[in-house]
């Protein structure tokens, strides 16, 4: 896990983690956070409320890509003992009671597959696997449903695909990371499928934010979608090159483009 002043949203998130139910005797769960550079108490608080939490504190420089391979290279520490699965988690989620149990349920019928939990606003289906040429989310159906790659909202790991495919691509700091990881899941031939059931809640992200913020001009719009936050132009350019083929070129510009002449009919 990662996070960045929500230290009420990060403790929910932990809260429903210690919450966990129906799981195999035996099981036991460690949770790496890293938190980047929270000044509202964060980490305080959760040293306070769960101190059993693995927590390391790092600069508000360091994004949800690089913040996650942290804490993969801290589960793996020497003094650690060996896991048979890793769960990423956003800070964001609320996880059901069951998800764990579900999720852990899904690995054991689809052997040596990633299982991706699809998470839910109570209107309509947030996060989850994705798949087709569009990158369609994909619903939750009773059944475990294939998908292409996935958000890296809610996804179990067995040990063995991570040490085969690794971590997310330090090219990646924060955003097309998960993607990225999906797409070399599936090129290394292993399965990649959404539970089920929805596992939890999570809000999408507000719509009208950053680049797409209504009345900011045409420069300050590029300027936000150029930042790490968003679609740096060497990551989204070697995500392009990697997953899309001769299309890349064209698929490289498409969103700078599109976010000028936004902007710019915007004003």
């Amino acid at each position: 896990m990662t996070s960045h002043n929500r230290c009420a949203t990060t403790l929910s998130a932990l809260d429903s983690l210690k919450r966990q139910c129906d799981l195999s005797a035996g099981t036991e769960l460690q949770i790496h956070l890293v938190d980047a550079g929270s000044t509202d108490g964060t980490p305080e608080a959760v040293r306070r409320h769960h101190p059993d939490v693995a927590l390391m504190s790092v600069g508000d420089d360091v994004f949800w890509g690089h913040g996650m391979r942290i804490a993969s290279r801290n589960s793996r520490g020497a003094d650690r003992p060996p896991f048979t699965h890793q769960l990423w988690l956003n800070d964001d989620v609320v996880l059901d009671d069951d998800a764990l149990a579900h999720l852990l349920t899904v690995g054991h019928q689809e052997p040596g597959a990633v299982v991706v939990g699809a998470v839910h606003d109570g209107e309509r289906t947030t996060y989850s696997g994705r798949r087709g040429p569009g990158l369609d989310l994909v619903e939750p159906t009773g059944r475990p449903e294939p998908c292409d790659t996935y958000n890296g909202n809610v996804v179990l790991i067995p040990s063995a695909v991570r040490a085969r495919v690794g971590d997310v691509d330090k090219r990646f700091p924060h955003g097309m990371g998960d993607y990225d990881h999906g797409f070399r899941v599936r090129k290394a031939g292993i399965p990649a499928v959404v539970a089920p059931r929805h596992i939890g809640r999570c809000r999408r992200n507000p719509p009208l934010t950053g680049s797409r913020e209504p009345g900011i001009g045409p420069r300050e719009a590029l300027r936000r979608l150029a930042s790490t936050r968003e679609l740096p132009p060497r990551a989204w350019w070697r995500y392009c090159l990697r997953h899309t083929g001769y299309r890349a070129p064209v698929l490289m510009m498409s969103p700078y483009v599109k976010t000028l002449v936004r902007a710019g009919v915007g004003r």
